[in-house]
């Protein structure tokens, strides 16, 4: 694999390990004779048969020629020695900061104003109200046919020195109900400082928000809640732990949310 990517970016000069990436098993820096490529990659469960992380990646792949003027741009692809490797332009930027009056939150909340307001492109496939269809009889409220990110946490948002702003990670765009976009971001607001109520005060901002039943809002927060502490239960991984502590505060601040009918 290694030699396959400098047949793309030239002689290697360095690999040095990049923020981000969560999604795949190698996230690097890759520095060549053509200058400085992203590279994010993951090995197959076997010749014939992707893993997890490899389908992220070609979700990734699909999306990126239709979200132009948010994401840095794919440059390569290459699959060899059972892996698949994902090329994109590098972009020189730090992560946003959420915490209260940061300027970076404008950033933020232009990022998700301007995703509301284009089509969601064909490649975008996934539901996003199937991520609590196993807790709930009707999560219909969730679907939709808008575009969502799903994951605008501080990481994702990068801002260049000329206060350029780049949304990468697009491993879990989703079509759903817009107002979800707002409702995932909600909890990296908490996270970052923000009193729950303070971060709900923030989305008013957004239509989408604003027009949604505070009712299916009470029953998103508490099954996203739920869904958190049955994948903390399943699976260790440094986030878990973090995201759901974030979601059961939340739902707390809603004062007894509605329970799912089952």
């Amino acid at each position: 694999m290694r030699e396959a990517i400098a047949e793309r970016t030239g002689v290697i000069r360095n690999v040095q390990e990049a923020l981000g990436g969560s999604n795949s098993d190698l996230a690097v820096v890759v520095t060549g004779a053509s200058g400085r490529t992203f590279v994010k990659a993951a090995p197959k469960v076997s010749p014939d048969e992707d893993g997890r992380q490899v389908r992220a990646l070609r979700r990734e792949v699909a999306i990126n020629p239709c979200v132009p003027e948010f994401a840095p741009r794919l440059l390569w692809t290459v699959e060899t020695g059972g892996w698949l490797a994902v090329g994109s332009e590098y972009v020189e930027g730090r992560e946003a900061d959420y915490s209260p009056g940061s300027p970076d939150l404008a950033a933020l909340t232009e990022a998700i104003h301007h995703l509301q307001a284009i089509p969601c492109p064909d490649p975008v496939v996934m539901r996003v109200e199937r991520r609590w269809e196993a807790l709930a009889d009707d999560v219909s409220p969730m679907a939709g046919n808008a575009l969502l990110h799903t994951d605008l946490n501080p990481n994702n948002l990068l801002i260049t020195a000329d206060q350029c702003v780049y949304v990468v990670d697009w491993a879990f765009a989703s079509r759903g109900a817009p107002w979800v976009e707002v409702g995932q971001v909600i909890p990296w607001l908490i996270h970052a400082g923000h009193a729950p109520a303070e971060a709900e005060q923030w989305a008013m901002q957004f239509p989408s928000w604003m027009d949604a039943d505070p009712v299916i809002i009470d029953r998103y927060v508490y099954l996203t809640a739920e869904r958190w502490a049955q994948i903390s239960a399943a699976r260790a991984a440094p986030n878990v732990p973090v995201n759901l502590s974030l979601a059961r505060r939340w739902a707390s601040h809603r004062q007894g949310p509605h329970q799912p009918n089952r």
